[in-house]
């Protein structure tokens, strides 16, 4: 049990290895064994479909924002705020001093959410 006392204060950069680093891994090995095959067939002599290629040119194209994503990111963020504030509201029942530190969390994602909602009305790019 003395060894696993190391992991506490490590947690969270485990955690963004986990959460960020691993996933970009994966897709990094995925596209390379994707060009290999494409290596094999083009040394083969087949042709490529056209669909393969649109695919993946795809994948690098990010789209531009829109009004429609701004405001759905929006919502989500406020619907995030509400669920953090109801949480530290049922949690006053049981300990009232984490009220309000709770819902100072609950604001970050809140504002975060407004600013996207304003920023989707100012969008010019409505599609």
């Amino acid at each position: 049990m003395e060894g696993f006392q190391i992991l506490i204060p490590l947690a969270p950069f485990l955690m963004v290895v986990a959460i960020v680093i691993i996933p970009r891994w994966f897709k990094a090995n995925e596209r390379r064994e994707m060009q290999q095959t494409l290596r094999s067939a083009i040394d083969k002599g087949q042709p490529l479909p056209p669909e393969i290629i649109e695919a993946m040119g795809r994948d690098e194209i990010r789209k531009a924002p829109s009004a429609a994503r701004d405001l759905r990111l929006g919502i989500i963020l406020l619907a995030v705020s509400v669920g953090i504030g109801l949480m530290g509201y049922a949690i006053s029942f049981d300990e009232m001093d984490a009220f309000y530190p709770i819902t100072g969390m609950a604001a970050i994602p809140g504002m975060i959410g407004l600013a996207f909602i304003v920023l989707s009305f100012f969008n010019k790019n409505k599609g």
